[in-house]
């Protein structure tokens, strides 16, 4: 039989969300149905609400989640009903050119459920990346539940979803942050702050976070960054240089995604530097750069895609590190909030007043 549940939707570009009854479907071949316990607000589902991913409204927001199987399709055997999972939204194929080559984390044909949830009056709904998790069920492939610890709370533990999981990743999986590097993120919130925890987490030894904004520096701090440049008052890469003995920082982290910072992250590094870019662009935005800059240089300069992750091997080693207290992931939950406040929500991330908002479900 279907479930009906309240979830949040987004029925038009730029309008305020709705909360509005949604039809879940019994899981079929290779599906699942989570009940969702805890979903961060992520600026993700604000960009499906504004018509920057793409225009296939009504969308089904959220996407950053924990909660508990509570149905499996036939063919499921990496998930049982029970399971406390991490919902993500790169459910490798296994057999894509990317994944027969070793770099399941490149995936180019990940899955999602073949049904549609849909409306009560049979409006099919698109879920935010795949996953839809501003509803109390959802419905996803099995390949997107990876179990972890169930002692991690939700609310901590939903965060490894997206952006948390993002900027870890982009420290250690593409920037690979060694023992004793130095490192520089730019833009210090959520995905920011994850990568600077992240830096802190590999054992970098110089840890620089750079921001406009004097609250979100002090944020970074908490997370590991040794030093702070407010760049709206001062020349990031000088700044940088200086902390850095003039040479620039091993591997320098955009976490916004704009030309400018991507060029202070390309001008900040090292000679044989990394330079990441985890901050999602718009498709408007270009970039000029003298090639003989690029070339000079040398090093990388890299697409930091999910913190090239694999949730089966990163999620349970995070949760494991938060339960050892050598990672800090409740910290990045700034407030619990119901389904109804999702909007406000966006408001508060907008303003830049929180890190993470995150919605808790009544279980």
């Amino acid at each position: 039989m279907a479930y009906e549940v309240k979830g949040v939707v987004a029925r038009s570009k730029g309008a305020p969300v709705t909360v509005e009854t949604v039809v879940v479907p019994d899981p079929g071949p290779g599906e699942a149905v989570v009940d969702v316990q805890a979903c961060g607000v992520c600026h993700t589902d604000l960009h499906y609400r504004e018509g920057g991913i793409n225009d296939d409204y009504p969308f089904l927001l959220g996407h950053e989640a924990a909660g508990v199987v509570s149905a499996v399709g036939e063919g499921v055997t990496n998930v049982a009903v029970g399971d406390f999972v991490i919902l993500n939204w790169r459910a490798v194929c296994g057999q894509c050119r990317a994944c027969a080559k070793g770099e399941p984390w490149y995936c180019f044909d990940t899955h999602n459920a073949a049904q549609k949830m849909t409306l009560t009056d049979g409006t099919e709904l698109s879920p935010a990346l795949g996953i839809g998790a501003f509803v109390a069920k959802t419905l996803v492939h099995s390949g997107q539940c990876t179990k972890v610890d169930p002692a991690a709370p939700a609310t901590a533990a939903g965060l490894l979803g997206c952006g948390v999981m993002a900027g870890v990743g982009a420290a250690i999986n593409t920037g690979g942050v060694r023992r004793g590097e130095s490192v520089a993120v730019f833009g210090c919130g959520g995905v920011g702050d994850a990568a600077v925890a992240g830096a802190k987490l590999a054992g970098a030894t110089t840890i620089i976070a750079v921001d406009i904004d004097d609250r979100k520096l002090e944020w970074a701090k908490r997370f590991g960054a040794t030093h702070t440049v407010n760049s709206r008052e001062t020349d990031a890469v000088e700044a940088i240089k200086g902390l850095t003995n003039g040479f620039g920082v091993d591997v320098a982290i955009d976490a916004v995604g704009s030309p400018a910072v991507f060029e202070q992250a390309f001008y900040a590094r090292d000679l044989a530097g990394r330079v990441v870019l985890v901050g999602v662009p718009t498709p408007d935005m270009q970039i000029t750069l003298p090639l003989i800059e690029v070339f000079g240089r040398g090093g990388a300069i890299k697409s930091s895609w999910y913190g090239d992750c694999l949730p089966a091997r990163d999620f349970p080693m995070l949760v494991d590190l938060y339960r050892q207290g050598r990672f800090p992931l409740e910290e990045f939950v700034s407030e619990t909030i119901g389904i109804d406040d999702v909007e406000s929500a966006f408001e508060k991330m907008h303003a830049g007043d929180v890190l993470r908002s995150v919605v808790v479900f009544d279980t």
